[in-house]
């Protein structure tokens, strides 16, 4: 099945640039050159994977970002010059799954897609089998098949990174899982980027399953170690 890529960036040489190594890679790509275009083609072409600069004319990368998890579960890599850890946090917890400053080398954009797509997403061919394996904790259910979690009899919406990171840790309640074996199982075992995106994405997960995310019921902290799931 060939990959659909939305590149977001109002820097035509870079956009041509990466235009060639995506399709070098035999991926269907579209463009965009501002927030609003983006949101349009978006919408358009159900992509499976944005290149999303931070710093767009009109409307920003957050602002596309912020929209675009109304309507879609696409990958989203965010190109930015603003390094600093808090602007990476933010646009990890706006609903980013990997980000990559500026300047970046083409093959490790490349390398960073392909460790993306290696996880399943929601919707997937093997998300329906005839046995449903179901984990129940309290109030909160998780269909593993059809990737749904429910608090109670409402459905809690996640992404698929989301509902990975809390796959990997329901499924052996009680033990310590570090914040690079998270990164191995959940991105990929060739993934070289900030440990940091596991906080980023346990404060998000936490926000939607948790009464209180300041002090968590399932997603316990570890100090020192790392993060585990609640042991019944």
């Amino acid at each position: 099945m060939t990959v659909r890529t939305l590149i977001v960036e109002d820097e035509k040489n870079l956009v041509a640039l990466l235009r060639v190594h995506l399709q070098r890679e035999g991926f269907e790509v579209h463009e965009a050159l501002d927030g609003l275009e983006a949101l349009e083609v978006a919408r358009r072409v159900n992509p499976d994977v944005l290149v999303l600069d931070w710093m767009l004319p009109g409307l920003d990368g957050l602002g596309v970002l912020r929209e675009l998890r109304g309507f879609s579960d696409a990958y989203v890599i965010m190109l930015t010059a603003r390094t600093e850890e808090i602007d990476r946090i933010v646009g990890l917890s706006t609903g980013a799954d990997d980000y990559l400053a500026k300047p970046f080398s083409p093959g490790e954009l490349m390398a960073r897609i392909r460790a993306m797509l290696r996880r399943p997403r929601a919707g997937s061919p093997n998300d329906t089998e005839d046995r449903e394996q179901v984990l129940w904790f309290e109030d909160l259910a998780m269909n593993l098949d059809r990737r749904e979690v429910k608090i109670g009899e409402e459905e809690v919406y996640l992404t698929a990174l989301e509902f990975d990171l809390l796959a990997t840790l329901a499924s052996r309640p009680g033990v310590v899982f570090g914040r690079r074996r998270l990164l191995e199982r959940v991105w990929g075992e060739d993934y070289f980027g900030s440990d940091h995106l596991v906080d980023a994405h346990i404060a998000k997960l936490r926000k939607k399953i948790e009464a209180d995310p300041s002090n968590p019921c399932y997603v316990q902290t570890v100090r020192g170690a790392g993060y585990r799931f609640r042991k019944q």
